[in-house]
């Protein structure tokens, strides 16, 4: 026998079987149970909730011979020709191609004509928006008095494409989408049963992938399963087929964007192109990775809401600390807009880097939203900044995940490793401003992003170094361990030496009297003078 997908293979059969629409379910196999079968029933609800295969349950087992608690039994003989689509009186007709006044008309004739073998003849309109209005009026008599053997299932995902006459001679039942939970459940039993071997990581990336639809989560497994055959199908793998995009990225991503850097965004961009990557999935992924920076900074409790893992949850509370919920919302309008174009664009890539262009340089725009991140960049240069590092540490310090003891171990071979170094001397802080593209070309791209637009200059008062960065957000994403870590193995590569540095955006330092004006915005030599500097 041919494969069949596992989608068709594992349709429900029994009311059971229905995942995710409780209150519909209860609902029908208590009007079994009762006897209070009305005549004309409207299954509304995105594709993949459930809706066909409800109305096929349904059509079993208000003719199943032996019905358990409102179930079919699934071994008489109506329920087994109801299944294999040999019935006679459970008639599925599909709205897309037979929406005329002619299929209606074939309708009515045959309504009056007494079931086969049955108890009740079922007629199922798949796709029931697509009826014509014409076809519509020609129903409405025999869909409002039909004969007493007769029931009618109409499903759509449109309702408010099928006229008010309709839905008011119908039972309405709305299908909800289904909880990512109740999928990862489906599928883990589905994977069992059928012998695949499959990591939970990559179960959940599946069902949220599925955005509520069980034919969908279903499929997307299937294609994952077909194309590892025989192995454990894990999260890399899962990224690779689907064409998705790891959330690492998205977080580097938008550090770029941040940072106002449309060179290292759209290496990001590049990467992603390489590898395959689906450029209408990776940028609406991205925008719900935004949404949940948003919600992480304007919910009460983000965990609540937020479906990620803790370690995510940790990295997008640090983020959404540093950046603007107005700057976010502009981000988030931005690549909505792009979503919409790149469904129908030729050549996405061009439109993703525009949109990229777009946020890092906002004095193109002239929109409500670009001119608010144009003041907030100018008020970040004018304004004394009210979040300092005292207090960002104090924020954020019950956020940040927990090392591992290897990971400590680590860190701290590497700090016990640059203490040991001999101190820079003026001359080797001078020399940085001429290395500084050397130096952050070591970092990791989300850092490297920030320090291209920064710049060092030596402090006169104490001869030490000082890093500027173009804002208080940029240098906020790059005040921690990890930075710091991967910048002091960068200067010790460089130099050779220990350096003694300080963190400040261009309004800090001008706020506190120890702004210089650094070479690469200005296009001037910085010129230090050493009789500026006591001996080091």
């Amino acid at each position: 026998m041919s494969y069949i997908a596992l989608y068709r293979k594992w349709r429900p059969s029994t009311f059971d079987d229905i995942k995710g629409q409780d209150a519909i379910v209860t609902t029908l196999r208590n009007q079994i149970e009762a006897n209070r079968i009305g005549h004309a029933y409207l299954f509304c609800g995105t594709r993949g909730t459930g809706k066909t295969s409800a109305a096929k349950v349904f059509a079993k087992a208000v003719n199943c011979e032996h019905p358990v608690n409102g179930n079919p039994c699934g071994q008489c003989a109506n329920c087994r020709s109801i299944a294999d689509g040999s019935s006679l009186d459970v008639i599925e007709m599909d709205a897309a191609s037979n929406n005329g006044v002619e299929t209606v008309r074939q309708i009515k004739d045959s309504v009056v004509y007494a079931p086969a073998n049955c108890r009740y003849k079922v007629y199922i309109i798949d796709e029931a928006h697509q009826v014509t209005k014409d076809a519509f009026n020609a129903l409405l008599k025999t869909l409002e008095e039909p004969p007493s053997y007769v029931i009618f299932i109409l499903a759509t995902t449109e309702p408010h494409r099928v006229p008010i006459t309709i839905t008011s001679r119908c039972q309405r039942y709305d299908f909800k989408r289904i909880a990512t939970s109740t999928l990862e459940d489906r599928l883990k039993e589905v994977a069992g049963k059928e012998g695949i071997s499959i990591e939970d990581r990559a179960v959940s990336y599946i069902a949220a992938k599925a955005e509520g639809g069980m034919r969908d989560a279903l499929s997307l497994f299937d294609q994952c399963a077909s194309f590892f055959l025989g192995k454990e199908i894990t999260y890399d793998m899962t990224l690779d087929v689907l064409g998705a995009v790891d959330t690492s990225v998205f977080s580097e991503f938008l550090r770029t964007l941040a940072a106002r850097s449309v060179t290292d965004s759209i290496k990001v961009i590049d990467r992603m192109i390489a590898q395959g990557r689906d450029p209408v999935i990776f940028t609406g992924d991205f925008i719900w990775y935004m949404r949940n920076v948003l919600l992480a900074k304007t919910a009460e409790d983000a965990s609540q809401i937020v479906d990620v893992t803790a370690e995510n949850l940790a990295l997008i509370k640090k983020e959404a600390e540093a950046i603007p919920e107005e700057v976010l919302i502009r981000y988030i309008r931005v690549f909505s807009d792009l979503l919409n174009s790149l469904k129908f664009a030729a050549d996405k890539r061009v439109l993703i880097e525009i949109a990229v262009i777009r946020i890092c340089r906002p004095q193109m725009e002239t929109d409500t939203a670009s001119l608010n991140d144009r003041l907030k960049i100018i008020e970040d240069l004018i304004e004394s900044g009210s979040l300092t590092k005292e207090n960002l540490e104090s924020k954020t310090k019950t956020l940040k995940p927990e090392e591992s003891a290897s990971e400590k171990e680590t860190r701290q071979k590497a700090l016990d490793t640059v203490k040991s170094l001999p101190k820079a001397t003026i001359d080797d802080l001078k020399s940085i401003n001429s290395r500084w593209n050397e130096i952050y070309s070591m970092m990791p791209q989300m850092y490297a992003a920030c320090l291209r637009t920064s710049t060092p200059s030596v402090r006169p008062s104490d001869g030490r170094l000082m890093i500027q960065f173009v804002d208080d957000t940029v240098m906020f994403l790059c005040d921690d361990d990890a930075f710091k870590d991967y910048l002091d193995k960068a200067f010790e590569k460089v130099t050779g030496k220990k350096v003694d540095y300080e963190l400040a955006s261009y309004k800090q330092a001008k706020d506190s009297g120890q702004y210089y004006p650094p070479a690469s915005v200005f296009g001037m030599e910085v010129s230090v003078d050493d009789s500026d500097f006591s001996d080091q």
